[in-house]
């Protein structure tokens, strides 16, 4: 496990650099990707385990979501599972690819891009035939790092956040939290329609 999470945060730091060349940064731009203190990304390595259901239909393996993170690179095994939100309107399942890894741009990207990388609604389903098992990497800044757009200054759409208080506005409004911290959301909260299909989902006994 440790090999495998040195390797994954080797390929998450090379995939930012890239995502940040992209946007004409570089590593100098966001300083706290190589501290020289103490204060480090932060990194989580999530074993999910979907056994199998009796009716599918019933249940849900993982509710719809976006991650928090800045990067989730995920081992979804050989059985499908993974579904992803095209166009706000339907479900797309992600089917394995031998060899292959999920790479999900989380909401702490979103804000650092200032929303040219937009988070990916996901959900996981289950089946009736094979007991799915997935890995994610989560990698994230340091929880006391105030993350704000770095392009587009005259324009931020987000106010800084750090991880820590992202992930209580996450406990107290869910998939609502991008919105809660843009700096137009008092007009954004007056839309009347949702941007993803979430719902309740029963257990699978």
């Amino acid at each position: 496990m440790e090999e495998y999470q040195k390797e994954m945060k080797g390929l998450a730091l090379k995939l930012i650099g890239l995502m940040l060349g992209s946007l004409g940064l570089n590593y100098e731009d966001v300083k706290w990707l190589k501290p020289k203190n103490s204060s480090r990304p932060q990194t989580v390595l999530q074993l999910n385990s979907y056994p199998v259901c009796p009716d599918p239909t019933r249940a849900m393996g993982l509710a719809p979501h976006t991650d928090s993170s800045l990067l989730t690179l995920l081992n979804q095994s050989s059985i499908s599972g993974l579904q992803v939100l095209v166009d706000g309107i339907r479900w797309v399942p992600a089917h394995p690819i031998p060899g292959a890894l999920v790479v999900n741009v989380g909401d702490l990207m979103h804000i650092l891009s200032n929303g040219q990388f937009k988070s990916a609604a996901h959900r996981a389903v289950v089946n009736e035939v094979h007991h799915r098992i997935s890995m994610a990497y989560f990698y994230g800044p340091p929880m006391d790092v105030k993350i704000s757009p770095l392009i587009d200054h005259n324009h931020p759409l987000y106010q800084p956040v750090t991880w820590k208080e992202y992930l209580d506005y996450k406990a107290t409004h869910f998939e609502k939290a991008l919105e809660v911290i843009r700096t137009d959301a008092q007009k954004l909260y007056q839309r009347t329609s949702d941007d993803f299909a979430f719902g309740q989902w029963p257990n699978c006994t």
